[in-house]
């Protein structure tokens, strides 16, 4: 599981990793009964303190969407309840974050706009 995460967003860092997460079990990429990475092992990952991780932890537990079993790790629970608009949250996040890339770059939303019709007709059909 890769979370992105952008130490330049104004969302904090805790709620890139829990959109992160449930973006990832909108998707599919993590299924019901999945184990997640230990509190230690994400945060090592993530560049991130310990405690932001346990709080995602904590907080997605709280929603409903994983449960902790002692001695045995973290799991998303079987039927999770994904919020409604994460998926949607998450790319406007990244969307935010790309724009703030190719505006201080010096590129134009005109030409930021002509470069992805170009490329998704390029793709188009591609998956």
């Amino acid at each position: 599981m890769r979370i992105p995460i952008d130490p330049q967003s104004p969302l904090p860092l805790h709620a890139q990793i829990a959109e992160g997460i449930l973006l990832a079990i909108a998707t599919g990429e993590l299924a019901p009964g999945d184990q997640l990475p230990t509190v230690r092992q994400l945060s090592v990952d993530l560049k991130v303190n310990s405690n932001t991780v346990a709080r995602v932890y904590a907080d997605l537990e709280g929603a409903g969407v994983l449960e902790t079993c002692r001695g045995r790790g973290t799991f998303v629970k079987t039927r999770p309840k994904v919020q409604p608009g994460a998926r949607e949250r998450r790319l406007d996040t990244l969307v935010r974050s790309f724009l703030r890339v190719v505006s201080e770059e010096g590129f134009s939303l005109a030409e930021v706009r002509r470069a992805l019709r170009a490329l998704a007709e390029k793709t188009e059909g591609v998956r």
